[in-house]
């Protein structure tokens, strides 16, 4: 069967288009291409009427298929947990000798960045802003920590499970099975053969839009915070023009990391994210209420964990337009997302075992997202009672610079004016290294899908693709600026249905394969190649001692 594969994938790839240093199914690639640039162009020419309409396909999905998002991600927490502590949890991604390719830290550290990191910014501060005056779930005396549970339940184990689920599909069927690295290998079971073909090339386009167009909205909310914060900071206008140049500028970083490849780029910048962010985090809990912030933490954790079944399977029987504009909301964003995340997740994943896999991917960002949101969001809390809603006013007036006006309005002995500049300066920083992880990681996972489902592909194809999203971003913004930007984060949300429907799919054929089907183990490809016939000509020659060895990472970027 392994030979069967091999010879079908070899098929796939040969139908590629190779000229011009590209690697490209034409098929996949012409596709998105076509209707980008067809969805583009109808906006732009009646960008009113395009709003219209996508917010009530929106709004028809948010309030018609509400409970198959909440069915869906509760099935993948059952389902996750059920795989970790059974005998499937036993298997390693890639076979029996598989070693893992990063520390820890270096996999934590990418998982956040590629999976939450712009968000994290973005919201930290205003969603329990939004909560503290209204939440019909997690209820309790104090409002903030009812604030902070909300919180805690729309960015923690839910969307994890839902990116936990669908890559380690990916891992399995492509280190295990040796199929595409694209979501047309979870369909193998079903149509066989057949994924190989057309059906394949039309679920892999599915998922290069919803990829593309998830990134294009993050990237255009970044950069709409890097404006914010440099206007605090410096005075910088806030503009669309200005917030164009920031997107050429830092999409160029962003491809230069690309290029760089995963251990040198990826690796690098998500690393000095966690480090950034680690530095930022602990100033913001010295300087603000430090013991009301701990206990706050602490407090709003047990309402989580308390309240989180209650929550999960009833969160639309209480406010069901609450829960709409909420919730089920971010239940489709997370799973409109997750070809994105999951891809990448399961690009660094190689040698972990199930468990391992599904206990980091789970609970490792859940716990970080709930010190990083409840750090910023008491803080914020509490500042803003304070400043007789100071904060609640930044928010409603423009939300991308809520976190820099927390900042400023932080009043303690030592927290000077220079200091908060300078830590300002390091949000702003932040904000920007999440946006070039975002974008390189999600530039990698595009060329993987556009080329068939390769691991490996050329520079200049990974160059078009991180150019490709910073240009989109930039489009958008020209021609419709904020509006814009909302019509394209409506089309990604309404992708979120049949997507939940794919990966519950999925989830019942990675029982079948993890849990009923014999396992058969795979050794796992070299990482490292050798010449021998160069290094045996060398040593008889005497003009070396040490064979040439050539590393070659999962994205074909080559080191000696």
């Amino acid at each position: 069967m392994s030979k069967k594969i091999m010879a079908l994938k070899k098929e796939l790839h040969d139908r590629n288009f190779t000229k011009f240093g590209l690697d490209l199914n034409l098929v996949v690639s012409g596709l998105s291409a076509l209707l980008l640039i067809g969805f583009a162009i109808y906006a732009f020419l009646n960008l009113d009427r395009a709003s219209e309409q996508l917010n009530q396909i929106k709004g028809m999905v948010l309030e018609r298929f509400d409970t198959v998002f909440i069915f869906s991600a509760n099935l993948f927490i059952v389902a996750l947990i059920v795989l970790a502590f059974t005998k499937a949890g036993k298997i390693r991604l890639g076979g029996t000798d598989a070693k893992p390719e990063f520390s820890k830290f270096s996999w934590y550290a990418m998982l956040m960045s590629a999976g939450m990191g712009i968000g994290l910014m973005f919201w930290s501060v205003g969603e329990p802003i939004y909560h503290v005056a209204v939440t019909p779930i997690f209820q309790s005396d104090n409002a903030i920590q009812s604030a902070l549970a909300t919180t805690f339940f729309h960015w923690g184990i839910h969307p994890w499970a839902i990116y936990g689920i669908i890559s380690l599909a990916l891992a399995y069927f492509t280190f295990n099975k040796k199929l595409p690295l694209s979501p047309r290998s979870f369909f193998y079971p079903i149509f066989k053969e057949r994924i190989f073909g057309l059906l394949g090339d039309v679920i892999d386009t599915l998922a290069v839009l919803a990829a593309l167009a998830g990134l294009a909205t993050s990237l255009g909310l970044g950069v709409q915070q890097i404006n914010s914060g440099l206007s605090h900071i410096f005075g910088i206008p806030t503009s669309i023009v200005i917030q164009v140049v920031l997107i050429a500028g830092i999409t160029l970083i962003a491809t230069a990391s690309v290029v760089s490849g995963i251990d040198k780029g990826v690796k690098f910048l998500s690393e000095l994210n966690i480090k950034a962010a680690f530095i930022l985090m602990m100033i913001v809990l010295i300087v603000g209420p430090t013991f009301k912030i701990i206990g706050d933490i602490f407090g709003a954790t047990g309402l989580y964990i308390t309240g989180f079944v209650d929550a999960s399977l009833n969160v639309n029987q209480y406010d069901a337009s609450w829960a709409q504009g909420w919730t089920i909301f971010y239940w489709a964003w997370w799973i409109s997302w997750s070809p994105f995340v999951g891809m990448f997740i399961a690009k660094i994943s190689k040698g972990r075992t199930v468990r391992e896999f599904i206990t980091a991917v789970l609970f490792v960002p859940t716990i970080l997202s709930i010190i990083w949101l409840g750090i910023f969001g008491s803080t914020a809390l509490h500042v803003d009672a304070a400043t007789a809603g100071a904060v609640t006013d930044a928010v409603n007036s423009n939300l991308s610079i809520a976190l820099f006006e927390m900042i400023q309005l932080i009043n303690a002995p030592f927290f000077s004016d220079i200091i908060k500049l300078i830590v300002n300066i390091l949000a702003v920083f932040l904000v920007v290294t999440f946006f070039v992880t975002s974008s390189d990681s999600g530039s990698l996972v595009v060329d993987s899908l556009a080329s068939g489902g390769k691991i490996k592909s050329p520079v200049g194809q990974r160059i078009f693709w991180a150019l490709m999203e910073g240009f989109i971003a930039a489009v958008l913004l020209i021609i419709g600026g904020e509006q814009a930007l909302s019509i394209l984060q409506t089309a990604v949300i309404t992708t979120g249905l049949p997507f939940a429907i794919i990966i519950t799919i999925v989830t019942v054929v990675l029982f079948y394969e993890l849990l009923l089907k014999k396992q058969v183990d795979i050794k796992p490809e070299p990482v490292l190649t050798v010449d021998k016939q160069v290094s045996n000509t060398m040593d008889k020659k005497g003009t070396g001692h040490q064979s040439r060895q050539s590393k070659v990472d999962d994205f074909g970027t080559e080191t000696i």
